[in-house]
């Protein structure tokens, strides 16, 4: 089991796999008053650095699955690196249907809501770790701006502009879902290059070291187009938020 190589590639330096920064996901951390001993689940948790610093930074316990297992390997090592290793558990799994055992005070879904069929599906499934009173953590793209045109919504990897909501429409759709938004931390634009643009060394150094592998000529393609396509498209439509809801 794991993800597709090409992303095992293209972001194997990567700590955080989605556009948030260190400093927004300490300020994440502050804004849930997260305090020492709450329970956090965390499915499609890549290589752990939110679970990981919020162990070190706020005396957080939790668990983390995650389909690859370059990133979860990642993670345990980044558990060892911060001394919190015994606070942490990482799982090489399949988050799609994953349950806790024990219930969470803090069930999250950090840019991985694929796992479910999108935003509902996940909502749905990280409530049944949730315990009464918890807090339920929603990654997720939305438009800054919405694309003018199919082509350059496909520009920004999404198959067309139904794919994400325009911000306003996003938070109202989290209460017809019947939940209240009690918090929310955006990416912004740094965030946006921090993500896209660290893959760009990684795929020139990882080409120069493999030049005959078999997806040399996909990691090629990508360096020479993604900068541009970034800077034109991705970087100006597409917004990004972690989004915090409590059952109404």
């Amino acid at each position: 089991m794991d993800i597709p190589r090409i992303f095992n590639i293209t972001e194997s330096a990567h700590r955080i796999h989605n556009p948030f920064t260190p400093d927004k996901f300490a300020t994440l951390g502050a804004a849930l008053h997260l305090a020492s001993g709450v329970r956090v689940l965390d499915l499609g948790s890549g290589s752990g650095e939110m679970l990981c610093t919020w162990a070190r930074d706020h005396g957080i316990v939790g668990t983390g699955i995650d389909m690859s297992q370059l990133f979860t390997e990642q993670a345990k090592l980044r558990a060892e690196e911060l001394g919190i290793a015994d606070q942490v558990k990482f799982i090489h799994g399949d988050a799609a249907g994953y349950v806790s055992n024990e219930k969470v005070d803090v069930a999250a879904c950090v840019g991985a809501t694929w796992i479910a069929g999108g935003v509902a599906g996940t909502i749905e499934l990280l409530a049944q770790s949730l315990r009464t009173g918890g807090i339920i953590l929603i990654g997720e793209p939305y438009w800054r701006q919405l694309p003018p045109t199919e082509d350059i919504a496909k520009r920004c990897l999404a198959n067309s502009t139904s794919d994400f909501l325009v911000l306003p429409e996003l938070i109202s759709s989290f209460g017809n879902l019947g939940y209240d938004v009690v918090e929310m931390v955006l990416a912004n634009q740094d965030g946006w290059d921090r993500y896209e643009a660290a893959k760009w060394l990684t795929m020139r150094r990882w080409l120069e070291a493999n030049p005959d592998d078999e997806l040399a000529k996909e990691v090629r393609a990508q360096l020479t187009t993604e900068p541009a396509r970034h800077v034109t498209y991705t970087r100006e439509y597409l917004g990004w938020g972690v989004f915090a809801l409590m059952p109404r």
